[in-house]
Order: C-alpha cells, then sequence, then structure tokens
C-alpha cells in the first residue's frame, strides 16, 4: 500500500527530471515547453500545501486558457512521463531510420539540408537580419 500513495511523488520526480533534460526551443524562447509542463505537474501531483501557499491570481495572464484538470490516472501519467523520455532518448528515430530517398527527394535534393542550415540560423539573426531575410521571399531577381 504505501508503493501505491507513494507513486504520485514518484511520477512527479520522472516528470520534473525528463523536464531537466528537455532541450531549450532557440526559436521561440518565450515559449517554454518544461514551464508549461511544470505548471501542470505542480498543479496536478506535487505538493498541494506549497501551490496554495505560492499561489498569486494577479500573476495568472488574462489571456491563457484555462482547462480544468482530470482526477489522476496512474497507468495515463505513467505513459505520459514514457512517452517524455523516448522523445528524449530519440527512440523513434532509432527505430524507424529515414532513408536518403526520403531525405534526399528527387525534386530537390538539398530540401532538408538546406531547413536545417536555415533553423541553425535564425536564432542567431538580428533584428535587421531577420527584416533583410523577410524581403528577399518578397524580391526576385530575375
Amino acid at each position: 500500500m504505501a508503493a501505491r500513495t507513494n507513486l504520485p511523488q514518484v511520477v512527479y520526480r520522472h516528470y520534473q527530471r525528463a523536464l531537466a533534460q528537455w532541450p531549450v526551443d532557440l526559436l521561440r524562447p518565450q515559449v517554454s515547453f518544461q514551464d508549461v509542463m511544470r505548471r501542470r505537474t505542480d498543479k496536478q501531483l506535487g505538493p498541494s500545501s506549497t501551490d496554495k501557499a505560492s499561489y498569486d491570481p494577479t500573476k495568472e495572464s488574462k489571456d491563457t486558457l484555462v482547462t480544468p484538470l482530470k482526477a489522476y490516472d496512474e497507468k495515463a501519467e505513467l505513459d505520459q512521463v514514457n512517452a517524455l523520455y523516448s522523445l528524449l532518448e530519440n527512440r523513434y528515430t532509432k527505430k524507424y531510420p529515414l532513408s536518403d530517398k526520403i531525405m534526399k527527394p528527387l525534386s530537390k535534393p538539398q530540401y532538408y539540408a538546406d531547413l536545417i542550415k536555415e533553423l541553425e540560423e535564425a536564432p542567431k539573426r538580428s533584428w535587421f537580419g531577420r527584416f533583410i531575410h523577410s524581403w528577399k521571399g518578397f524580391i526576385r531577381w530575375q
């Protein structure tokens, strides 16, 4: 019986460990998956005494979507933690590797290489660089 009452704390620790390892989104640093998931797990699984004591309704954003929390389901929570770990460990990339036929389509073989290059360069651009880059798409030099 002690293990069943302790299970929400174990799930909570698993969530915290997985979210600590989750990479930061360089394209959208203002939107943090970790923060959203931490708030959700704190509300649902975290220590209820600290949540109620530190809750400040003035800090809540007016345009956030508030959804009611569902009842705690052990199996569903463990499945979600497992899904987080599987994404962190790239299990699906290892299980289902992409072939060159998919990664280099005949119509434009460098498409995915260019896309990855663009995604790596985008966060490092200045405001002016982003502005110029956006206008390059509008102006055609032909």
